[in-house]
């Protein structure tokens, strides 16, 4: 068993890019001869406003970006185009609970109030369905074709870094591993990341636990954390590409003060404090590989409904099926769509299931994401949004499964000295 590290979050910037109406084609965007001004120098902590963050938005639109964001949508904040501030979840706040989800809606001007929502941005990269080619006849033969690639490269304004370590998790499977998703990778590949650090997480986060959260240190274009006090509603901002220096530049800022500055750590620290749940990160991994016959887990099989809500909802799974239907025109399709390890057929092999109970499936799951996924990818596999706790139907909540098996461990903790390095 390989150790657990701490991780920095990394996402390797992509070329800022231009979108031509006209012709439909990208292309890239001169550099200016001094791209690390004092107002936008990457790392430097400047103050964008309310109307400044819209011109944000107008900004990266005339880039030719598709520009999405946090939009409240059937009573929930969901990925949605942005054009404006006017499109952010303004006053909104989440009650987020084991098996519960609500918004409410106060008299306040917070655009960011919120945690997170039951949409990731994974489904941007990686769509829930997804036709990879379609063969209609024509005459005596069958003609392929492959759907159209998006047009204009996505901008994404208002991400939270759980999120964003999301992604990085997801890109190291899909985009950077030995067999790259050409549909993922290219997407992902010119996407401009405007990250929100979280100062408002919900009762089920544990972000801080698992290194990526509240605050963002990579992974980004351009961090903002929103201040709302007696010093007004603003933004402290900071890029982290060269893109994102490019980009600011255009914005109208000012410098923070040390006020300012402070203000954010507050926010941060606060943030942090709020959590009440958290998981053993340097611990975990062991633990549940020591642990695969604890009674524990016949406890859970019994509440688990197997509905694999949890993995549908997680920011980092990535399973998949892909199948051929036909049409009476004679039509072919070959989609993918996202399939589960909670699903029977999931583990159909040689004429039966290998999970073939839900303890099984509920173990695959857990010790995937928080152990074996470090043996696979180098990473854990959480990122500790709390997803899984809100939209399970009956509020089996990870981090209280984790802390049942450690009150019982049937093993001794592995001490640093007799750990194997990876």
């Amino acid at each position: 068993m390989r150790r657990p590290i701490k991780l920095r979050w990394r996402v390797a910037p992509a070329p800022l890019v231009l979108w031509h109406e006209a012709t439909g084609k990208v292309s890239p965007v001169p550099r200016p001869a001094d791209a690390t001004s004092t107002s936008g120098r990457a790392g430097a902590l400047v103050i964008v406003d309310v109307d400044g963050l819209d011109e944000l938005v107008a900004r990266l639109r005339a880039l030719g970006y598709e520009v999405k964001g946090p939009t409240l949508h059937d009573g929930a904040i969901v990925p949605g185009p942005l054009t404006s501030c006017a499109d952010l979840p303004r006053g909104a706040h989440d009650l987020q609970a084991p098996g519960h989800y609500s918004i409410v809606t106060g008299d306040d001007d917070g655009l960011f109030s919120w945690a997170v929502g039951p949409g990731s941005w994974k489904q941007e990269f990686f769509p829930s369905s997804q036709l990879l080619w379609r063969g209609e006849v024509a005459g005596d033969t069958v003609v392929f074709k492959a759907p159209e690639p998006p047009s204009s490269p996505l901008a994404v304004v208002g991400a939270r870094p759980c999120d964003v370590a999301a992604i990085a998790i997801v890109d190291r499977v899909l985009k950077d591993g030995s067999h790259r998703d050409p549909r993922y990778g290219d997407r992902r590949d010119s996407v401009f990341i405007a990250v929100v650090e979280c100062a408002s997480p919900a009762d089920t986060c544990f972000c801080a636990s698992m290194h990526s959260g509240p605050g963002i240190e990579e992974g980004f274009d351009l961090a903002l954390t929103e201040l709302n006090d007696e010093q007004g509603h603003r933004f402290v901002v900071r890029s982290g590409t060269p893109r994102g220096t490019e980009v600011l530049s255009s914005v109208p800022t000012r410098p923070a003060s040390e006020l300012d500055l402070a203000a954010r750590s507050r926010v941060l620290d606060d943030a942090s404090r709020m959590m009440k749940r958290s998981l053993p990160f340097d611990e975990v991994a062991s633990l549940l590989a020591r642990n695969v016959e604890h009674p524990r887990w016949d406890d859970v099989a019994q509440r688990c409904l197997s509905c694999a809500n949890c993995t549908m909802i997680c920011p980092t799974c990535f399973c998949s099926d892909v199948r051929d239907t036909s049409e009476l025109s004679g039509a072919l399709e070959r989609r993918r769509t996202w399939s589960s390890c909670f699903d029977l057929e999931h583990s159909y092999l040689h004429g039966g299931a290998v999970h073939a109970s839900s303890k099984s499936r509920y173990r695959q799951w857990m010790t995937h994401k928080l152990s074996t996924w470090w043996d696979q990818f180098d990473s854990t596999g959480c990122v500790g949004c709390g997803r899984c706790i809100v939209w399970c139907p009956v509020g089996i909540d990870i981090t209280q499964e984790v802390a049942a098996i450690a009150a019982s461990d049937v093993a001794p903790p592995l001490t640093s000295a007799s750990r194997s390095e990876p």
